[in-house]
């Protein structure tokens, strides 16, 4: 097995990170084919060349815009662009969640909704570069895992198309909370802007983790140069390792990933079961990520219900307004809460009788776990007059050719 280290001293970006995977042997072919099928091949002129950052070498990568009016891109442009794309459809998985990382953190920024971001910069040719061309990269190389150090957040401020903006930029800012990652904020690195929002995006998707390795068997170095003069050498490396990198921590499980979650619970009176029944269908519909329900004994020695929503930090807003709309209560109590994830994701396994949707589980110790989706098990059964258990058995017997429809995620 392989796996992926990202070192990123003095600055994660797109294009850096293009550089070192082209440095790494990848064929420039794999970067520019997905675009082709774009229709882009015309849009941009892609500059790969040997260079040197205060005497140390890598490639330098430099993407040059040629369309005399460049759309205005959307998210929604964007998402049909490479919804429409006749790519393997792990690469779609791949720049979809690039770019909607993106999204969702400008629209949070700017206080609008995410089909309203426009993307500026973000939207340019050569962010649709540098993202396609990382991922179809890594897809290329077909590393078993990625991890990242901790990015550098940078300081002081630089210019964008919003005017000048405070280092790290509100984006990066934003990106950094909603995936849990920290930020390096070492006071000795140089005044400018050192992680961009696309570079960010990237290693969010893409990464398993973000840690520094305490032991790493390297194959290969690939070396990408920054376009900034620092007063050190200003590049990333991408090391190609022999086996998967082991947790820094002997406290720390592999694989596993803390996510914040908070906890929106109300004691109920004044509501039949149908009422409650409704109510928590339509918290799930807004995104809660479980709602259970238990009873309880109220005032006055009335039996009521504890209905709870578990909710991430960034739907709880909107969670509350469906508690207050369609319920019955007249407060509502909140509390910061975390939990521990495994990766996962879905596909799908044959049986006999059709398909059925499954969920594939990586255990800490590398082990592979499958879920089948119980309303196709059901529906199977039905329609075979097989026992649910038997079609299960067929899922778990055809487990080893699983078929992913999505990348890992937590």
């Amino acid at each position: 097995m392989t796996a992926l280290f990202v070192d990123c001293p003095t600055g994660l970006a797109g294009d850096m990170l293009l550089a070192a995977l082209l440095d790494l042997g990848v064929p420039r072919a794999v970067i520019e084919a997905p675009l082709a099928v774009l229709g882009l091949e015309q849009a941009y002129s892609l500059t790969v060349a040997e260079d040197k950052s205060a005497g140390l070498r890598g490639l330098k990568v430099s993407v040059e815009g040629l369309e005399s009016e460049p759309p205005r891109r959307r998210w929604h442009d964007i998402r049909a662009l490479i919804t429409d794309a006749s790519w393997p459809e792990p690469l779609k998985v791949k720049v979809l969640a690039v770019f909607k990382a993106l999204a969702e953190a400008e629209a949070e920024v700017h206080g609008c909704s995410i089909d309203q971001v426009h993307f500026h910069e973000v939207g340019m040719i050569d962010a649709l570069v540098d993202v396609v061309g990382v991922c179809a990269a890594v897809e290329h190389l077909a590393p078993e895992q990625i991890v990242c150090a901790a990015p550098p957040a940078g300081r002081g401020k630089t210019s964008t198309a919003h005017g000048f903006l405070p280092v790290p930029v509100p984006a990066v800012l934003e990106l950094a909370r909603r995936h849990q990652i920290d930020l390096d904020f070492d006071d000795q690195l140089p005044a400018c802007e050192l992680t961009t929002p696309t570079g960010l995006a990237l290693m969010a998707v893409l990464a398993e983790r973000f840690a520094q390795p305490s032991l790493l068997k390297i194959k290969a170095i690939g070396v990408g140069l920054g376009h900034r003069s620092l007063d050190r050498p200003n590049l990333l490396r991408i090391c190609e390792l022999d086996g998967l990198v082991k947790q820094p921590s002997d406290q720390a499980i592999a694989g596993l990933r803390w996510q914040p979650v908070v906890m929106q619970e109300a004691w109920i009176d004044d509501a039949t079961p149908e009422d409650i029944a409704t109510l928590s269908d339509q918290l799930r519909n807004a995104g809660a990520l479980d709602v259970v329900c238990e009873q309880v004994q109220m005032k006055k020695g009335r039996q009521g219900v504890s209905l709870k929503a578990l909710v991430s930090p960034e739907q709880s807003a909107g969670l509350r307004v469906v508690w207050f709309s369609q319920g019955t209560t007249l407060g509502l109590r909140e509390h910061s809460h975390g939990r521990w994830l495994l990766p996962r994701r879905c596909g799908s396994c044959s049986t006999p009788w059709g398909e059925v949707r499954v969920k594939q589980v990586r255990r800490p110790d590398g082990c592979l776990s499958l879920k089948p989706e119980h309303d196709d098990l059901l529906r199977l059964s039905l329609e075979t007059g097989h026992s649910v258990e038997e079609v299960r058995r067929q899922v778990f017997l055809a487990s080893e050719d699983f078929i992913a429809t999505e990348d890992w995620s937590w």
